[in-house]
């Protein structure tokens, strides 16, 4: 038996003991070192995706891990390997699949919500979801290499080049993320945010950074661009002030990445869209080849303040605390759970 954490529904979690799945044909187990806690856990801990689940359920899927088994039919995996995984499960024959979009499959199964995920000692996933992980990268740092494959996966979609302006609204962690992945494709980077300890964290990490509810950003971008505008604006606030903004925001013919997942549909004034001519162009998940991305930029020396994204790392005891902690928006970025006993 191992150790799991279990999401139970109505923000209740219980930490308790579990079987290991055997590897099948094709599967890999990985023994988790740690597993963040992101927004979509968030969601899912407040009974938004229970719909989706088989209570109780062990979720999470921020992980980074070494290989303990493999099953038959799998080669290329020896045991202590350091991997990381891309759970997605797509059907592979729906019209989107056959378009070469399995990443957005019409059947997609998202691992961690649709299927059990990685809030455990030991996870049984399909071999193809895994990620080969420099021995040079830390299991630590290399937890976030799923949440930063969503920022690679953000900006390639926002086709951003050398020399762009580029506003991020949101400075949660995908919105730091897309801003440093942003900033190392060359681009200038301003990013809005009003939680303070977000702000101050921002500043220290060299960006131009307001906060929308003390300063008008669409002015403040009109007069760093000399009334031109942002080439590419990422919305990843997922407010109604940020789905007002982002058509303002942007340039003649800029491009608007919608990355926020909103609850609700909102208000866009549309009609900024046709005077400028603007793409709004949507963004999720990733490709394997943003993993690939994520890993290098990872494990590049100096390249990305890891330890200054990782506020806190708990045991598996104290996730429930940990996601009210995250919550409440106070002064936490990112906080992993590790898995493992040692």
């Amino acid at each position: 038996m191992m150790k799991a954490a279990f999401y139970e529904g109505q923000q209740k979690i219980s930490v308790g003991a579990c079987e290991p799945v055997a590897p099948g044909p094709g599967d890999v187990q990985v023994k988790i070192a740690f597993c963040g806690i992101c927004g979509t856990d968030l969601h899912l801990f407040h009974g938004k995706m229970d719909h989706r689940m088989h209570l109780p359920q062990v979720f999470g899927h921020e992980v980074a891990g070494t290989v303990s088994a493999v099953g038959s039919n799998v080669s290329g995996y020896a045991i202590g390997a350091p991997v990381t995984v891309r759970p997605l499960e797509p059907c592979l024959q729906c019209p989107a699949c056959l378009d070469g979009n399995s990443h957005i499959c019409q059947r997609l199964k998202f691992i961690g919500i649709d299927k059990p995920g990685g809030m455990q000692a030991l996870w049984t996933v399909p071999s193809y979801t895994l990620h080969r992980l420099p021995s040079s990268l830390s299991l630590r740092d290399a937890s976030l290499v799923e949440p930063l494959a969503v920022a690679c996966h953000d900006v390639r979609r926002g086709r951003v080049q050398s020399g762009e302006y580029v506003v991020v609204q949101g400075g949660g962690p995908i919105g730091i993320l897309i801003a440093l992945v942003a900033r190392e494709a060359g681009a200038k980077v301003v990013l809005s945010e009003i939680n303070p300890f977000r702000l101050k964290l921002v500043r220290e990490l060299g960006f131009d950074a307001i906060n929308p509810a003390e300063q008008d950003i669409v002015a403040y971008v009109n007069e760093q661009t000399g009334t031109r505008g942002a080439d590419v604006v990422f919305e990843v606030s997922g407010s109604a002030a940020g789905a007002q903004s982002m058509t303002k925001l942007a340039k003649v013919r800029g491009r608007i990445v919608v990355v926020a997942v909103f609850g609700e549909a909102p208000k866009v004034d549309l009609f900024q869209c046709f005077w400028r001519e603007l793409e709004l162009i949507g963004a999720r998940v990733y490709e394997p080849e943003d993993f690939d991305q994520a890993i290098a930029l990872a494990a590049a020396p100096g390249k990305l303040p890891f330890q200054r994204l990782i506020t806190d790392v708990c045991k598996m005891e104290e996730l429930e605390s940990a996601l009210h902690r995250l919550e409440s928006g106070g002064d936490v970025m990112k906080v992993l759970i590790a898995c493992s006993e040692e």
